[in-house]
């Protein structure tokens, strides 16, 4: 699994990477996670709000930071 957050650095951005990094310790997955600070990517997404998570490739979220929680869920 590959999990990227994506965003240009702010609080929030960093905020929504630490809640993915406990999502994962939670559910014992195993995961690749990657913080996307390169704005042509992140456009290249089709993301227009960020910060932004990314499962697998697939855009699950954008615009506000998911906590802890919402993310384990959508883990599986």
């Amino acid at each position: 699994m590959v999990i990227q957050v994506m965003g240009g650095g702010c609080s929030k951005c960093e905020t929504l990477l630490e809640n993915v990094k406990e999502a994962v310790a939670h559910t014992g997955k195993t995961a690749e996670i990657q913080y996307v600070t390169d704005f042509a990517i992140i456009a290249g997404k089709g993301i227009m709000s960020t910060p932004a998570l990314v499962i697998d490739g697939k855009v699950v979220s954008s615009g506000r930071v998911l906590k802890t929680k919402e993310i384990e869920s959508l883990l599986g």
